[in-house]
């Protein structure tokens, strides 16, 4: 059964690795890499172990509390299931002012980001919307309007804060 996990996972691997490579083809602006997840800063930031370094990356549409804000922590701990010790690939298309990476996280064949939204624990970052392809912009719209109509994670809480205010405060 292992074996059969094992292997299934190293085909989603390569079909995502082969399917990025076409669509990254077209938009010479983007890389791809690929590494194990070594630790979890905060619900929107991880670092990857890759054959040359350690990369911090930076999720890309999504937004979630701070540590010290409601949230802040469940949103951590939602990122250490989906992506802690799991070999992850990155599509990343430029570097922040704290040089992180900003892209796409994918475990198993999925956007861990839109997963975050989905599940209730990050914000659509709108902010930065007219960075994502139309389809992701969509995904990520929908996704949260679901979350919040459901009342799933931050969205059970009767005003949320957004992270970007939070901050700001």
């Amino acid at each position: 059964m292992r074996a059969q996990t094992t292997n299934r996972n190293s085909f989603y691997h390569l079909f995502l690795v082969l399917v990025l490579l076409v669509v990254t083809t077209a938009d010479a602006k983007a890389s791809i890499f690929s590494g194990k997840v070594v630790r979890i800063i905060d619900g929107d930031t991880i670092v990857i172990l890759t054959t040359e370094r350690r990369v911090r990356v930076r999720l890309a549409g999504i937004d979630t509390p701070e540590k010290n804000q409601p949230w802040g922590n469940a949103a951590t701990r939602e990122m250490r299931r989906l992506v802690a010790g799991r070999t992850v690939d990155v599509e990343w298309h430029k570097k922040d002012r704290w040089n992180r990476k900003i892209g796409i996280v994918y475990s198993e064949g999925q956007d861990v980001g839109l997963v975050m939204v989905e599940r209730g624990f990050a914000w659509h970052f709108k902010r930065y919307a007219n960075e994502q392809t139309h389809s992701n912009r969509e995904a990520y719209a929908a996704a949260e309007a679901s979350a919040r109509h459901r009342k799933k994670g931050l969205w059970s809480d009767p005003e949320p804060i957004a992270p970007w205010e939070w901050r700001r405060r």
